[in-house]
């Protein structure tokens, strides 16, 4: 819970030793604040649309999302965007078909799957795959009773029972800009972020 305030100290930290700071993945601060340090990472708002989006052409109408408690503010731009396609396909947009829950524990997964959602979308593919082996446990059948689906394309989810579908988060690439931004900042210090 007290993570935002722990980062906001460390960045201030480093801001006071003049020492440069490139961001992976998020911002400090949260939204809609940017801060003002130079941040790589993916569009997490557009990875949430476009997995949402995927479900929803493959015929799924009922399509919950799913992540842990105290995630990271790039959950919340997954989230927002899982809204967004729902709008935007005109399926319903049912706020109860939101959880920020331990996807390993039996009763909680037996409990969101009461609304008899189709499909749903994982804030990221650990969470999936925790989802995935309660689900198995539960004997629902994947992807015949619901489909799951995540984020990052982590290598451990091809090790799963039931094959995982997921969007890339290029971290290779993401590495390699960060560390060329890093070297700008360094040589100068009055760039733009």
């Amino acid at each position: 819970p007290g993570k935002d305030d722990i980062n906001r100290r460390i960045a201030d930290a480093l801001d006071e030793a003049r020492i440069p700071v490139v961001l992976l993945d998020r911002p400090v601060l949260p939204y809609p604040r940017r801060g003002h340090h130079d941040l790589v990472g993916i569009d997490n708002r557009r990875a949430g649309y476009v997995i949402t989006e995927h479900l929803l052409r493959a015929g799924c109408r009922s399509v919950a999302f799913v992540a842990l408690p105290n995630a990271a503010a790039t959950v919340e731009a997954r989230e927002a965007g899982y809204r967004e396609a729902l709008y935007a396909s005109g399926a319903p947009v049912d706020r109860a078909l939101v959880h920020r829950i331990d996807p390993a524990e039996p009763a909680i997964v037996g409990a969101l799957m009461t609304s008899r959602p189709d499909a749903v979308v994982c804030a990221n593919d650990r969470t999936a795959a925790r989802l995935m082996q309660t689900l198995l446990r539960l004997d629902y059948r994947i992807p015949r009773d619901v489909r799951l689906v995540g984020i990052d394309d982590a290598e451990y989810a091809n090790l799963l029972p039931v094959p995982l579908t997921t969007l890339r988060q290029p971290t290779r690439q993401i590495g390699e800009a960060a560390l060329a931004v890093m070297l700008d900042r360094v040589a100068r210090r009055d760039l733009p972020i």
